[in-house]
């Protein structure tokens, strides 16, 4: 019989550390621009990791930051039933998309909890240019676990994982999960 393995990468409170770390980053990189920025979290997930990294930047700098939630489902390019096919993933429940703010011009923070192989970011990027153009547009991420199958690296990165392709990096939050910690779920053995 296999057995799945798992171990814990980060803890509540290295989760806690990297997002105030990441928001520093934030604060530094976008400079004066800051108050022209805002955050978009990718459901669902990166949404949580979004409120949480605005509250962070007010905490640092004063500034309030718009935060939008991005439903990339009807983006991604592995949902088979453009093409009638049977999916080889069970179907993603929609959620709606919410932006309350204009993008035109601002620098758009996109913000997700793993990074891996590229396609969840050009699924949001599209998502995001159907609202508007923004400046520019920055990807934030808790962990990068590479593998990339396109070519995008995440501009502000909590934690690089050296994974396999066989493993599993699970982000839990709180809010969604309620437990808080970053696994790392192996390969049968």
């Amino acid at each position: 019989m296999a057995v799945r393995t798992s171990r814990v990468l980060m803890d509540a409170d290295q989760v806690a550390r990297t997002l105030r770390r990441m928001a520093h980053e934030i604060v530094e990189r976008e400079g004066e621009m800051l108050s022209d920025a805002a955050l978009v979290g990718i459901y669902t997930r990166g949404v949580v990791l979004a409120q949480r990294l605005r509250r962070l930047v007010a905490e640092i700098s004063g500034v309030e930051l718009p935060v939008g939630a991005l439903d990339i489902t009807f983006y991604r390019d592995d949902v088979g039933i453009r093409g009638g096919e049977t999916p080889a993933h069970s179907q993603p429940i929609v959620k709606a998309s919410k932006l309350d703010f204009p993008l035109d011009g601002r620098s758009v923070i996109v913000v997700d909890d793993v990074l891996y192989t590229g396609r969840t970011v050009r699924a949001a990027i599209e998502a995001l240019f159907d609202y508007g153009r923004p400046a520019r547009v920055r990807l934030a991420v808790l962990c990068d676990r590479g593998h990339r199958e396109l070519p995008f690296r995440a501009d502000f990165v909590g934690k690089n994982l050296p994974t396999s392709r066989s493993e599993r990096v699970a982000v839990r939050l709180i809010e969604v999960d309620e437990v808080e910690d970053v696994l790392l779920e192996g390969g049968e053995s």
